[in-house]
């Protein structure tokens, strides 16, 4: 039997007029900004704070991923058809995929077989070019600095020395993360030290995605930290007066956007940082936006509940008052053989042993999403490799933690492979839904709230900081930025800092390399062991197995 790719199944599908899925959110034509009949922006003024208070949002982690992924997107999307088949009037609102994703490791992410968003390569791609405008936003800025430092007349005098301030590019270049600018003679500029973030996890995409509306953009744009002048003074974005202009390349990027899914509900994709290295979810507005459309919102937080949830929960929830009234965990059997020990030849091999043995990575996570005062649905994504028995074990085990844990077949049925799913999380939003509550106080002292990430979240035993680390503590008490949220940079592949460190491991230390702050994010960044800002590409990226033929069909983009 052969088995339809992605790509195939989402250019089988016939699209609807995004016009009729505006109609599902009682959206005029007239309110819709078009781009073609498949996408449209929806204007800000559709968000209703009443409404948002009023209605149900469900947040979709998972447990620590293997390299693959376990399918988060897959299981929002098919929650959403699952819950509408059931007589609920739900929308999914996630992130736009990078292109360093799409064209490395991962492909797309745009969900998978029968539960997916589509226009599919569009949404994979370019989409609406918010990615766009976010990198020229922040490129605009770094040209002004060189601008700057280059004038002999209107100066700030910057230290080219202490600029913190990046370029960005959406694309996995890892040849870009340290270079040199200014070469050539004077009128190139004047020579230092660079570099490149990927696009995702720029503090401009981390401002877009907690910002409140276009004047608040433009604050926290202004806010942005830059470096210091030679008189050791802090300069801001605001100084060299750019938050305006930056403000304009992103004037449409703010809005959300709305598609469709495979099974014509509505779907918001707005906004794309990472959850390794940036906080791992779309913006406040779409989530608002949905909210206020909605009366269920699904919205995914990326990589395991220990990156994407715990910033969802202390960053997002806490700055926008939102209130998640259950919380998905994302499991599959081969990633609790990988976290039993099996290696990546043994993923589709059933075993029991190690199914039991890597248990313990989502027992954590279950205790983790507890410590939020959520009570959790554990959604097991279906494999045509899993075993019964496999499956049964990790239902049993849940139900002994007082867990539902169900079945999830969104990728083979769409909807109807999780009206079983949407009916558990039902039942915890109407019957066990308790208040959120934060973690920590963003008025704790840094140092405070990033042991609390570690011991709590991760289990770390102790957290150490470099030389590097000190100092740069030292700097955001002078800067006066102890009450910021905490958003860790830090592998996805293990709970601690470690990437080969499997499993629930305890008695760790965790490292902090250095802290990088995002003022006008509001939130710091302590950089955990030997993570980048900047990927790379693997040895035979996904793009090599892409084509396009003469009529535009795309094929090999998953």
């Amino acid at each position: 039997m052969t088995h339809l790719s992605d790509i195939q199944i989402a250019q089988a599908k016939k699209l609807v007029h995004v016009k009729n899925i505006a109609q599902k959110l009682s959206v005029n034509e007239d309110d819709l900004e078009m781009y073609g009949k498949y996408k449209a922006k929806l204007p800000l003024s559709l968000i209703d704070d009443a409404k948002v208070d009023k209605n149900n949002l469900v947040l979709v982690t998972a447990l620590t991923p293997t390299p693959a992924g376990e399918g988060k997107t897959t299981v929002s999307i098919g929650l959403t058809e699952g819950l509408n088949k059931i007589g609920k009037q739900a929308t999914v609102v996630l992130r736009e995929p990078s292109l360093g994703p799409v064209f490395g490791i991962k492909g797309g992410a745009a969900g998978g077989g029968n539960s997916q968003v589509v226009p599919m390569e569009d949404i994979n791609l370019h989409f609406t070019g918010d990615f766009n405008a976010v990198e020229k936003a922040n490129n605009l800025l770094s040209a002004l600095i060189d601008n700057n430092i280059q004038s002999k007349t209107n100066n700030l005098n910057i230290d080219p020395r202490t600029i913190l301030w990046k370029r960005v590019i959406d694309m996995n270049d890892r040849a870009l993360r340290d270079i040199t600018i200014g070469l050539g003679g004077t009128a190139n500029g004047v020579p230092r030290q660079d570099g490149f973030n990927i696009t995702p996890a720029s503090e401009v995409m981390a401002i877009l995605c907690m910002a409140s509306d276009l004047e608040n953009l433009k604050k926290r744009l202004g806010d942005i930290f830059i470096g210091f002048t030679f008189e050791n003074k802090p300069v801001f974005a605001r100084d060299l007066k750019a938050e305006n202009a930056m403000a304009i390349l992103l004037k449409d990027a703010i809005k959300p956007n709305l598609v469709q899914t495979l099974e014509e509900n509505p779907a918001i994709i707005h906004g794309g940082p990472f959850a390794n290295i940036a906080q791992g979810t779309n913006t406040i507005i779409a989530t608002k936006m949905g909210l206020s459309l909605s009366n269920y919102v699904v919205t995914e937080a990326g990589f395991g509940a220990d990156l994407g949830a715990e910033k969802f929960l202390n960053i997002k929830s806490a700055f926008a008052k939102l209130n998640p009234k259950c919380v998905v965990l994302v499991a599959t059997i081969r990633a609790l053989r990988h976290h039993g020990g099996a290696k990546t030849v043994d993923y589709n091999t059933p075993s029991l042993e190690k199914v039991t043995k890597g248990f313990k990575n989502l027992e954590k996570h279950i205790e983790n999403i507890r410590k939020y005062n959520i009570e959790p649905v554990v959604a097991i994504n279906s494999f045509i490799s899993d075993s019964e028995d496999e499956v049964n074990f990790v239902i049993e085990k849940c139900a002994s933690l007082g867990v539902e844990a169900v079945l999830s077949e969104g990728w083979a049925k769409g909807g109807e492979g999780t009206k079983k799913l949407a009916s558990a999380v039902v039942n915890v939003v109407e019957n066990k839904a308790t208040q959120y509550t934060a973690l920590y106080d963003w008025k704790s002292p840094i140092t405070d709230k990033i042991e609390i990430i570690a011991k709590e979240i991760y289990g770390a035993k102790n957290v150490e900081y470099s030389k590097q680390a000190q100092l740069n503590l030292r700097r955001i008490d002078r800067l006066g930025f102890n009450d910021f949220a905490i958003c860790m940079a830090k592998t996805q592949k293990s709970f601690s800092d470690n990437a080969s460190l499997i499993g629930r491991p305890e008695g760790f230390t965790v490292t902090v390399r250095e802290i990088e702050i995002a003022a006008g994010a509001q939130f710091v960044i302590p950089i955990l062991g030997k993570m980048m800002r900047m990927p790379g590409l693997p040895t035979i990226p996904a793009s090599e197995g892409m084509t396009i033929d003469n009529n535009g069909v795309i094929s090999g983009l998953s």
